[in-house]
């Protein structure tokens, strides 16, 4: 990756970070789910509405971390407005290919690219990865507490 396009996805990162979108409290949720990585602290409250035809019209979310945590909440809220419930499973697949450094062709990321240099940085795919595993667990509604030490990571 060139120096001008590792210096652009850092600023993307730290833009979302320091003025994260759909950060706050989404009282008409009909999915949650918090996750934690108890390494260096994030934690990532998630909420969902998802309509009866499976298509999530809103996400917000809640919660501190490291610019790359946070980031990548602000971020999953963007890209999955209007998305259906298989679309955001597919989109969990390819992010987690991109940041384990094995990138197959699939759904478009879009601005989650940013994201391409964190493979390089095995303990910071943890940090990327919260708010996708505390979505799967949002998405189950099974009302578990995700955390990157237990093998949900």
């Amino acid at each position: 990756m060139n120096d001008d396009l590792m210096e652009l996805y850092q600023e993307v990162i730290m833009e979302h970070n320091r003025h994260p979108r759909n950060y706050g409290i989404l009282a008409d949720a009909n999915r949650e789910a918090s996750g934690f990585n108890p390494l260096c602290g994030d934690k990532i409250y998630l909420k969902l509405r998802i309509n009866t035809d499976n298509t999530i019209t809103a996400v917000m979310f809640e919660g501190s971390g490291c610019a790359i945590s946070i980031a990548s909440a602000s971020l999953l809220t963007e890209i999955l407005q209007g998305k259906t419930i298989a679309e955001a499973y597919a989109l969990f697949e390819q992010f987690h290919e991109l940041l384990t450094g094995h990138p197959t062709e699939g759904i478009p990321l879009g601005k989650l690219a940013v994201f391409a240099g964190v493979s390089a940085f095995p303990a910071r795919v943890k940090c990327a990865t919260l708010a996708w595993h505390t979505l799967k667990a949002a998405l189950l509604n099974n009302n578990v507490i995700v955390s990157t030490e237990t093998g949900h990571e």
